[in-house]
């Protein structure tokens, strides 16, 4: 499932829809899909989802066929099974130029954090930043959350719940994105990182095509 727009020229897939169930689509399905926005003339494709992308099989193959096509492909991730094996199988025809990840949290938050928190998320920070380093030979950028919503475009007033605002806004801007919920009638566990997620992803692409238009 994807959607798009008269005016753009990304689109954008519920990749749960597409990928996560490739056990009924086979990956010719995916293939099929890629050469059809490749002759439409799409040059760029997002992958975002309600799930974790990257544990669907056909993942690699995917972006390997996208790019061969000389479609941009790009993926909001949280990165767990990013494995220096799978990275590998991607940058091997995949060429990576910029990678941004959500900086960590340099400050206590009354309810929200704890000093085991804020180290976890520094070592896993720099965990994955040595390894983008060692493989891609780039230093990825740092983003904190507040300054990559301010760039993605997420209005937030003094008051507001953050993380709500975050996850209406993308509901808002991909409405192909099924958003699961408990029956308690809030966000699945995961939802709102993945919704974190995208807005890096989107930050960081306006702050790239700032860069080339100066």
């Amino acid at each position: 499932m994807a959607h798009s727009s008269n005016d753009c020229f990304v689109i954008c897939v519920n990749w749960i829809i597409l990928l996560h169930h490739a056990y009924i689509f086979p990956l010719k399905v995916s293939f099929d899909f890629l050469e059809d926005c490749a002759e439409i003339g799409v040059k760029g494709i997002s992958f975002v989802s309600d799930g974790e992308s990257t544990i669907s099989p056909v993942f690699v193959d995917a972006c390997k066929k996208g790019h061969e096509l000389g479609i941009s492909m790009a993926v909001g991730s949280n990165a767990f099974v990013l494995t220096k094996n799978k990275l590998e199988e991607v940058e091997a025809t995949h060429k990576f130029t910029h990678i941004y990840i959500e900086q960590s949290l340099h400050s206590f938050r009354s309810g929200f954090s704890s000093a085991q928190t804020l180290s976890t998320l520094s070592r896993f920070n720099g965990i994955i930043s040595w390894m983008c380093w060692d493989l891609f030979g780039i230093q990825p950028e740092m983003i904190a959350a507040t300054s990559a919503r301010k760039q993605a475009g997420v209005g937030i007033k003094r008051g507001d719940n953050a993380k709500e605002k975050v996850l209406q806004f993308i509901i808002d801007k991909y409405p192909d994105i099924e958003i699961q919920y408990t029956k308690h009638g809030n966000p699945k566990p995961g939802t709102l990182d993945m919704c974190d997620s995208i807005i890096i992803g989107l930050a960081g692409d306006k702050l790239v095509r700032e860069a080339q238009t100066t």
